[in-house]
């Protein structure tokens, strides 16, 4: 089989939920090759080979971690020049996605974005895709060079498949041209104790129904152990900070279930979660458009559905 080219999202060997789900869309279409770049290839090895890594790249470069997406791109063409892969998977967040469209300028190889699905198909793999703010769903593959997509995180259900992958250390060289913007300093986002909003598989949205309290909002993504999003009506009115939007200006979500409180749903909110496997929606207006949308809907004061749904949630968890 051939092999496909899985770049790694861990923050300090910690592997992401992302990378589970790449691994398992890489084995549908061959043998998952891991590229690891940084500090933690050990502590990062059994999670890794659960998911079906067949061979662990570890970059060790000091100029990746040092420098700013440039040098990435620069690396995995190197990678897949040695490994000669039959598709390469990186996830699709906004630095996934820069490094993915330097590497295929570098590759002269066509590109993906934002895939929802990915299987096997006759002549390469074929993605499906959400385009036009969302309006249409359309397959697409690539027809030249080394196929490169960037998939939406739960996009798939992480599907275990041990194995006891070897680490293989590779040597890059990294061009002067490439370290153009250099990383001073960084340091951890401050913990919520809630999920990644691009990673969470479900996600309480609120809106301008919210009045500016988020406090029902929260209570129940708490008790759904879900993320937190706003739409951008709430966020521009300075009651939940911008990294939450969910939107067409904000972050893009495909979760396995958004709730959406007080949210009226124009288009510009739902580009940026119509992907959702399932949508419920709490309106007091029955006219609102959410409502075309959702596969459940609820009319009523957010305020006091949503207090009651967390109520029920917790005794049921009991």
């Amino acid at each position: 089989m051939s092999n496909v080219l899985v770049l790694v999202d861990h923050t300090a060997g910690k592997v992401r939920k992302t990378t589970a789900e790449l691994l398992t869309i890489a084995r549908r279409l061959g043998e998952p090759v891991a590229v690891f770049i940084g500090d933690g290839v050990q502590e990062a090895l059994p999670a890794l080979g659960q998911y079906g890594a067949t061979k662990v790249i570890a970059l060790t470069n000091a100029d990746l971690t040092q420098y700013l997406v440039a040098p990435k791109a620069e690396a995995l063409q190197q990678v897949a020049a040695k490994v000669e892969p039959a598709a390469i998977l990186i996830a699709s967040s906004t630095e996934g996605k820069e490094v993915a469209a330097r590497l295929a300028v570098k590759l002269d190889s066509g590109l993906i974005t934002d895939a929802v699905d990915v299987v096997a198909g006759d002549g390469g793999p074929v993605t499906t895709q959400s385009v036009f703010a969302g309006n249409y769903t359309v397959q697409a593959k690539v027809t030249h060079g080394t196929p490169i997509i960037t998939v939406k995180p739960n996009a798939a259900t992480p599907e275990a498949a041990e194995t006891s992958p070897e680490v293989e250390e590779f040597d890059v060289t990294i061009s002067d041209a490439a370290k153009t913007a250099r990383i001073t300093e960084s340091k951890p986002r401050e913990a919520t104790g809630r999920p990644e909003l691009t990673e969470a598989a479900i996600i309480v949205s609120g809106g301008r129904g919210t009045g500016g309290d988020f406090g029902p909002i929260e209570a129940f993504a708490d008790s759904l152990g879900a993320a937190v999003g706003a739409s951008r009506a709430a966020v521009d009115s300075g009651w939940y900070p911008h990294a939450y939007q969910v939107g067409q200006t904000g972050k893009t979500v495909s979760p396995q279930l958004y709730v959406a409180a007080g949210i009226s749903g124009a288009i510009q909110h739902r580009a940026g979660m119509q992907t959702s496997k399932t949508i419920v929606a709490v309106n007091k207006d029955e006219e609102a458009p959410i409502f075309e949308l959702v596969d459940f809907g609820v009319v009523g004061d957010l305020h006091k559905v949503l207090p009651a749904a967390t109520e029920e949630v917790t005794k049921r968890k009991a």
